[in-house]
């Protein structure tokens, strides 16, 4: 079995969004002065690991991700993620609307 290139997989416009979500969680990690050796101890990842996750690497379990939020304590940031659902709000006010 072929192993996908998960990088083709995603639009660029997504592999920028995730780019940009890595470089976010680097910069939490250096305000908090904490290295990338005491995330991977935190976490129980290795090093490698963590350096994708600071990537965006698409590549990285989504749990990952969440467990180095948790060590930054911003597992709460993950929660708002999927919350705000702003397309299905309007699409289910037009739905709501159009009935009588």
């Amino acid at each position: 079995m072929t192993k996908r290139n998960l990088h083709s997989v995603l639009f660029p416009k997504q592999r920028q969004i995730l780019a940009q979500f890595g470089e976010d969680l680097l910069l939490a990690t250096k305000r908090r002065k904490l290295t990338k050796k005491l995330i991977a101890q935190r976490t129980g990842f290795d090093v490698k690991t963590i350096n994708k996750v600071f990537a965006g690497d698409p590549g990285v379990a989504i749990g990952t991700y969440l467990k180095v939020m948790s060590i930054l304590g911003m597992d709460a940031n993950f929660q708002e993620l999927a919350a705000k659902d702003e397309v299905g709000i309007k699409l289910q006010n037009i739905m709501l609307l159009g009935e009588k």
